[in-house]
């Protein structure tokens, strides 16, 4: 009798979390209407109109923040618009959805060596090569792309030779 209602507390519990579990839906399951709008972007996209494609994918993305294919065609549209730095966080938020996610990886990829960031780069090159089952040409091609990068990198810090110069500091000559 004592632990009466403390058992009818637990049951009660217990009830209400699976009911709440029940209702919700599985990581998988997008929601239809983002899937359209995602449709709609791509086709806009397709045609060129970037600013449009985008305002399709951020609706699409506001109907259901879970579509990680909205948030890749997102990050391609940004990076055909040349921001880089926008391309690299909206992968990184389709990688937050599915951290395995090879297409997402390998276009994040891209941005950061177009953005001239190489060690970043290298890091995702190498979990591609982890990831890689089949064909690897696109790790391959982003390896090469980025010691390419990184080559450029150091001949441009190495070409600019600095001279020091002697003389008075402009603010201590005489008046």
């Amino acid at each position: 009798m004592r632990f009466s209602p403390a058992a009818i507390a637990l049951s009660l519990t217990l009830a209400m979390i699976s009911s709440a579990s029940i209702g919700s839906r599985a990581d998988d399951d997008i929601d239809t209407q983002s899937i359209a709008l995602l449709k709609s972007g791509n086709e806009a996209a397709r045609a060129g109109d970037f600013d449009s494609a985008i305002n399709w994918y951020e609706t699409a993305l506001a109907v259901d923040p879970r579509n990680r294919a909205a948030y890749i065609a997102m990050a391609e549209a940004v990076k055909a618009q040349g921001l880089n730095g926008k391309a690299i966080r909206f992968y990184r938020e389709a990688l937050e959805i599915e951290p395995n996610d090879q297409l997402a990886l390998a276009g994040q990829t891209e941005a950061m060596i177009a953005k001239g960031a190489i060690e970043p780069a290298r890091k995702n090159i190498a979990r591609l090569k982890m990831l890689c089952r089949g064909d690897c040409d696109v790790v391959d091609r982003l390896a090469l792309s980025a010691n390419r990068a990184g080559e450029k990198q150091q001949l441009q810090a190495s070409a600019l030779e600095i001279k020091p110069t002697v003389g008075v500091a402009p603010d201590a000559q005489p008046n």
